[in-house]
């Protein structure tokens, strides 16, 4: 039987490999795009349901986010058409929103469901930082790192999820999908992974928020004063789903003049 499961986990993993258009990697994506694009809008609209949405009528915040995320959107679809990719963003309805919560997050679903916390405002402090964030977000949804996510756990907790997620209503499906961050995952696999994923979202957040007309150099101090917020309780590296916040800004560093050569300001 487990000769048999390796075989079967080795066949998988070669049909569900393919190679990221835009970042050149070979990533495991088992699931089709439009099945997870169906399942985040679901889940999207029962968030924004049990949650303070603000207005960007009525609130400049809300309205900055607003007006960040419609520009990066516009630089990622230029830049993909450009490319000769723009079936890569088939499906794709953007929306952004801003949520009232002391909590430092920000996160972008398939499909470019947007969301963005509060607190995270009082780390930004300014627009072209929570572009490099929202740059960061809406890389891993282009980049099809949630789907990747979701692929590798299934794989690690049994093939069988990937028959189970096409069974509408099915509980085990949809916990696979809510809890792919889940800390259970295995840490020989799915963190080095995890972090790969961290720095490719940097890296191709960091041109995108640039090709939107925002300064990328205000990465560096964005992540300097993450650093200060988050204090000295952190898990070492090789437990984290992250990269260290040094590693993270030795990294952005290298990647500046890359992003630099993309960057034309532009009026608000």
């Amino acid at each position: 039987m487990k000769r048999f499961f390796l075989f079967f986990a080795g066949i998988a993993a070669f049909i569900g490999c393919s190679t990221n258009s835009v970042t050149g990697r070979k990533q495991l994506k088992l699931f089709p795009e439009e099945t997870l694009q169906q399942q985040a809008v679901t889940e999207y609209r029962s968030f924004l349901s049990q949650n303070k949405v603000l207005s960007g009528n009525v609130n400049k915040d809300a309205e900055m986010v607003s007006r960040v995320g419609n520009r990066i959107a516009k630089a990622i679809t230029d830049y993909y058409t450009q490319k000769g990719l723009a079936s890569e963003l088939n499906g794709y309805k953007w929306e952004f929103n801003l949520v009232e919560s002391k909590e430092v997050n920000a996160w972008c679903m398939p499909g470019g469901k947007v969301v963005v916390y509060t607190g995270l405002l009082n780390i930004t402090q300014n627009e072209a930082a929570l572009a490099v964030v929202m740059g960061h977000e809406i890389t891993h949804a282009v980049a099809h790192h949630g789907n990747e996510r979701i692929s590798q756990v299934a794989l690690a907790q049994g093939l069988e999820i990937a028959g189970n997620i096409f069974t509408s209503g099915n509980q085990k499906a949809n916990n696979i999908f809510n809890n792919v961050f889940s800390p259970t995952a295995q840490v020989a696999v799915l963190l080095p992974n995890s972090r790969n994923q961290e720095y490719e979202a940097d890296h191709f957040g960091l041109n995108f928020a640039a090709m939107a007309g925002y300064n990328p150099r205000e990465a560096v101090p964005f992540w300097q004063r993450m650093a200060a917020a988050s204090g000295s309780g952190k898990p070492p590296e090789f437990l984290s789903t992250h990269p260290s916040d040094e590693n993270r800004i030795a990294k952005l560093q290298s990647f500046m003049d890359e992003a630099l050569s993309y960057y034309k300001p532009v009026n608000k």
